[in-house]
């Protein structure tokens, strides 16, 4: 017999209240923010921000996974069929057949990837895993301002049709690098994914503007939504609410609060 315990899932993580519509996921998770706001502290430096970083994309990874992948139905015998035969484990999983390719952008992304892609190959067949590498920077103008991505090089899988594409990126300050990452996956490549997620540590309302006006179809997690420069009744309203009138971004396009440049602290490289 099926035990029907197990025979469906309505997994959701929990999210705090927000109006940016529903492919965006804001996650609370008072741990998740405890370890976030370590990472972001002044003094954090190597090697406590790179265990940091692996322990959040880790905790990160495993919600996109449960809550945005295919399940299937398995059938499991465990080591005490021998003596019962119902000792077999019938419910949900996550579908290994499932093709996922997650994107690594240089520098603060190249980390994260590695973790969502270890993830993948422990969950998945491996075979339908692939992990793609971007090198591209902020294009400014004379003022500092950000105005687009500048690609540098690439090591790209052509391959598309039907994959999760994943892009676990710490920073989502203007969406720049983002935006043009997956226009390149949706324009140049064979076939179309059957999904975008963009993977973020923080996340402005500038970002979430900018990713749903080019892509409405990208799916957002984030542990921590940054406005920190927006008027103080801004900030007592609930996020989304006044969304024109938030502002996460100064006028180098860093965010604030946020945590500084993450590609050099976590690299050691300032430059």
């Amino acid at each position: 017999m099926s035990e029907t315990a197990y025979a469906r899932s309505g997994y959701r993580p929990c999210e705090i209240e927000h109006r940016y519509g529903p492919n965006v996921h804001l996650l609370d998770d008072p741990l998740a923010w405890t370890q976030l706001a370590r990472l972001c502290a002044r003094d954090t430096m190597q090697p406590e921000v790179g265990r940091l970083v692996r322990v959040l994309y880790e905790r990160l990874a495993e919600v996109v996974l449960a809550a945005e992948f295919p399940r299937t139905r398995i059938d499991v015998p465990t080591r005490m069929v021998s003596h019962h035969p119902q000792a077999v484990y019938r419910g949900l999983a996550i579908q290994p057949n499932t093709k996922a390719v997650t994107v690594g952008i240089a520098r603060a992304g190249t980390m994260p990837s590695q973790i969502v892609y270890e993830l993948l190959n422990e969950v998945l067949d491996p075979e339908g895993v692939r992990q793609d590498h971007l090198f591209m920077s902020r294009a400014t103008d004379a003022e500092g301002r950000v105005i687009g991505a500048t690609w540098h090089d690439a090591k790209i899988g052509r391959d598309m049709e039907g994959r999760i594409l994943l892009v676990p990126d710490p920073m989502g300050a203007t969406g720049s690098s983002m935006i043009s990452a997956l226009t390149h996956y949706k324009t140049k490549l064979q076939g179309t994914p059957e999904r975008c997620i963009a993977m973020h540590l923080i996340v402005t309302p500038e970002f979430i503007k900018n990713m749903l006006a080019a892509h409405p179809d990208t799916v957002i997690y984030a542990l921590r939504l940054d406005r920190g420069l927006s008027a103080p009744d801004v900030l007592q309203t609930i996020p989304g609410t006044r969304w024109d009138e938030e502002k996460g971004l100064d006028g180098h396009q860093y965010i604030v609060p946020g945590a500084g440049g993450v590609g050099e602290i976590l690299n050691n490289a300032w430059v």
